[in-house]
């Protein structure tokens, strides 16, 4: 089951579980849509897997299944990556 993480570990937006702007690796490593299209060109920077849409998680099945509280941040991804694209 997927831990639907609560944030981008690119720039920490929140990403609710029912968020459509939430990618994810097949690792899990979660990223907001902008971060993903422009800054990591759809790459995850960890595993350099495919992002993909994240799915979401029914409302009414968080009782049973609730969703991470987790944070993953990393304060240098967007200089590193804006960095390697030239920026």
């Amino acid at each position: 089951m997927l831990d639907i993480r609560p944030n981008c570990e690119c720039c920490d937006k929140d990403l609710p579980f029912d968020s459509a702007d939430a990618f994810i690796c097949s690792f899990e490593c979660t990223f907001c849509g902008d971060c993903t299209q422009n800054l990591l060109g759809g790459k995850c920077p960890n595993c350099e897997g495919e992002l993909v849409a994240r799915p979401r998680r029914p409302s009414g099945k968080l009782e049973k299944f609730p969703v991470s509280t987790d944070r993953v941040f990393n304060p240098t991804c967007q200089e590193q990556h804006a960095t390697s694209k030239g920026h």
